[in-house]
Formats: C-alpha cells, sequence, structure tokens
C-alpha cells in the first residue's frame, strides 16, 4: 500500500522534461484518476536549473549514500541532499513509500523505467509500465544492493528513475516531454492499482528489460586525450545489439575500432554528453526477461 508518493524533477538542473512537467502539474494540478494517491511535487535544485546546469558543485545524484550523508561536505549539493533525505526519507527509515525521480538524456534512449531491484514488486511495475507502453525500455540496475546507491530515488522506501531521451541539455521537446509525462502517468496508474489490489504478477505478461553491465570508456592516448569518437553505425542506437565484430569507435585518424568482445551487447547512454568529463563512451547491458 502506498500512502505516500514523491514525483521529483530537477535532479538535475538542465533536464528539462521532468521540471516542466512537475511544474505543470503544481499549476493546474494532477489527472482526476489520482485523487486517491498522496503525491508530492518537488523541484530538487533550483540553484542548478537557475544555472541551467547539471549540477553547481557536485552531482546531486551521487550524494545518496549512508557516506556521504553522514560525511562535512560543504558542496551546494551536498548539503541539498541531506536536506532532502529529511523531507524525503530519512534513508533507510523513511517515510516516503515511493519516491520517482525524473531524468533526461542526450542518448536516444526513448523511455526508459529505471528499477533497482529485480523482486516481485519491481517485476510487476515493469511489467505494467511496458503493456501500458511497448515502447518503454526497462533498465535494471540491480549490481549492488537497493541502499548502497547513491541515487536520490533511494531516499524512499522503494524508488525508481524515469530517463527519457534524446533530448539536448537545457532544450525542452514536446516529443520528449510527452514520453516523460506517459511514463510518470503510467507508473501512477500502477501504484493507483497496487493499492486497489488489482495487480497480479501472473496477470502480466512477461517483458523484455535490459540488465546494466559495464560502462565503456572512449580510448585515450598517453596524455588523457580521446583518440576516437563513437561510430556512426553505433550512434543513436541505444538498446539495439551490437554484435562482435561491429564497429563502436571511429579514431580521429580514419580507423575502426570494432566490438571484440565474444558476445553482443545491448548499449545504452551512447554518448551521453553528461558523462564527457568521465570520458564513459556508453554502458553496456545484457538483455533478460522479468
Amino acid at each position: 500500500m502506498f500512502n505516500s508518493i514523491a514525483l521529483v524533477g530537477g535532479t538535475h538542473g538542465n533536464e528539462t522534461s521532468g521540471i516542466q512537467l512537475i511544474r505543470n502539474w503544481q499549476q493546474f494540478g494532477l489527472p482526476s484518476r489520482f485523487n486517491e494517491l498522496n503525491v508530492s511535487l518537488s523541484i530538487a535544485n533550483e540553484a542548478a536549473i537557475a544555472a541551467n546546469v547539471r549540477f553547481v558543485d557536485e552531482d546531486l545524484n551521487r550524494q545518496f549514500t549512508f557516506e556521504r550523508l553522514s560525511n562535512n561536505n560543504s558542496a551546494k549539493e551536498a548539503e541539498l541532499a541531506k536536506a532532502l533525505n529529511q523531507q524525503l526519507g530519512p534513508k533507510g527509515d523513511s517515510n516516503t513509500d515511493f519516491v520517482i525521480d525524473i531524468h533526461n538524456t542526450t542518448s536516444e534512449m526513448g523511455a526508459t523505467l529505471i528499477i533497482l531491484e529485480a523482486d516481485e514488486f519491481h517485476i510487476q511495475l515493469a511489467r505494467y509500465v511496458k503493456q501500458q507502453m511497448p515502447e518503454a525500455n526497462i533498465l535494471v540496475e540491480d549490481e549492488k544492493p537497493y541502499l548502497e546507491h547513491g541515487y536520490l530515488c533511494t531516499t524512499g522506501k522503494k524508488g525508481v528513475m524515469i530517463e527519457v531521451g534524446g533530448q539536448p541539455q537545457g532544450v525542452l521537446r514536446e516529443d520528449v516531454y510527452l514520453l516523460t509525462q506517459t511514463m510518470a502517468e503510467a507508473i501512477l496508474d500502477f501504484c493507483a492499482a497496487y493499492n486497489k489490489g488489482q495487480i497480479s504478477t501472473d496477470a502480466l505478461p512477461a517483458c523484455e528489460a535490459f540488465r546494466l553491465g559495464n560502462n565503456v570508456s572512449f580510448p585515450l592516448d598517453v596524455n588523457g586525450k580521446r583518440t576516437a569518437m563513437i561510430h556512426h553505425s553505433l550512434q543513436d542506437n541505444d538498446f539495439k545489439p551490437l554484435i562482435p565484430g561491429a564497429p563502436v569507435f571511429r579514431t580521429f585518424d580514419g580507423k575502426d575500432i570494432v566490438w571484440e568482445n565474444e558476445t553482443e551487447t545491448y548499449p545504452h547512454f551512447i554518448n551521453e554528453a553528461a558523462y564527457f568529463k568521465l570520458d564513459v563512451a556508453f554502458a553496456t547491458a545484457e538483455r533478460i526477461t522479468l
């Protein structure tokens, strides 16, 4: 039973779909079919939004580990995380049953639901959302226990993220915004049905999902400078199979670097602008069934 649900936008200040959706719902109200749900609407990082940047000092969506929440860190987002943890959590003993955090990506990931556990509840949620939105992608990031993640959504007893792209940073695209709204409403529809006891795993068809693997870095020279870029055949093909021998990078002197692993993978966050400073080219995943 969900007695309290928190919808959050603006965890990253230049990811505009969630910011606009929250502001619209604050102004005009949630759709009436959600009147029975206790939903709070929050904007997380107003300073980053005002500056139209992902964050001011440090990434807010990495601050919510127990270690970071207990550290004396003067960074703006570190202090903000502690305040948000009190508002939404506290983490590990939360007063919020479910936190839904809304994000955008510059990668062509479409509407992606990120779940951090593959237990019965999250399988039900994934199947329900996939049934309502066949075009949606389900990404499972359960490489470590739920409470070990540093994501804002883990301040709730349960938490998920909506990730929709591709959308340039600081730009609002109608198609991406509408996908964001549709997925948010599908999750709230699930919550309403769940509260009424109308959800059954057996009644929901199994769905395709992708389990997070590893980050793949850009090739670098001895000075840490990139020597290649994403190959055009990989660009914008998030969640499409990358097979052994297929080109991944094109070096600046015109040579192809191919996928040398023995098995196919499903890349996502391909050429994500927010990961530029980290030199992350994309993340891998295996295709699974939930």
